[in-house]
């Protein structure tokens, strides 16, 4: 299987990078995995303009690395999902990336299968609520096997998560894919 990762963590070498690295120790076993870290990347936000659903190429107007984006995507059949928890959503460049897929191309990508890796600073019980609400949603409307969560509070500085069980587990959910 073909795993695109998108990790929207802006700091590098922080907890979210090491989760998905134990993920793609985990998963590399047994699958080609390919990490996008996004902050590499640049992506506009999404104008809304729907230029896109008017060409037969689904081309986006803007000009920017999506399109690079978009080619890896249409080459998965899972996407893992990586992020930092900011004010209770995902990280500002993941979501400049999803929000670019509202975009018909989307139809065209073989993804069936999508996991969610959370870290998050708050020990807050609600902490994921809002993302994993998201998160369902989207499962439901492109009809996506959830294929794991795992998902870290209390993790705030640079290698709090080795603190944790959490790389274990996420190497775990890696292997089991």
């Amino acid at each position: 299987m073909n795993i695109l990762m998108l990790s929207g963590s802006p700091r590098k070498g922080g907890n979210t990078d090491l989760l998905v690295e134990a993920f793609v120790k985990g998963a590399s076993q047994k699958h080609h995995i390919e990490v996008v870290s996004i902050r590499d990347y640049k992506v506009n936000p999404c104008m809304g303009c729907n230029a896109c659903f008017r060409n037969e190429s689904y081309t986006c107007v803007q000009k920017d690395d999506m399109a690079l984006i978009y080619e890896k995507m249409s080459q998965a059949d899972m996407l893992v999902i990586a992020s930092p928890v900011y004010f209770y959503g995902l990280s500002a460049q993941l979501k400049a990336v999803i929000d670019r897929c509202h975009n018909p191309i989307r139809d065209t990508f073989p993804i069936k299968k999508m996991a969610l890796l959370l870290v998050g600073a708050a020990t807050l019980p609600e902490l994921f609520d809002s993302i994993l609400a998201q998160y369902q949603l989207c499962l439901n409307f492109f009809k996506l096997e959830d294929a794991g969560r795992v998902l870290v509070r209390g993790v705030k500085d640079k290698g709090d998560i080795k603190t944790t069980d959490a790389l274990n587990e996420v190497f775990e959910l890696g292997q089991q894919i």
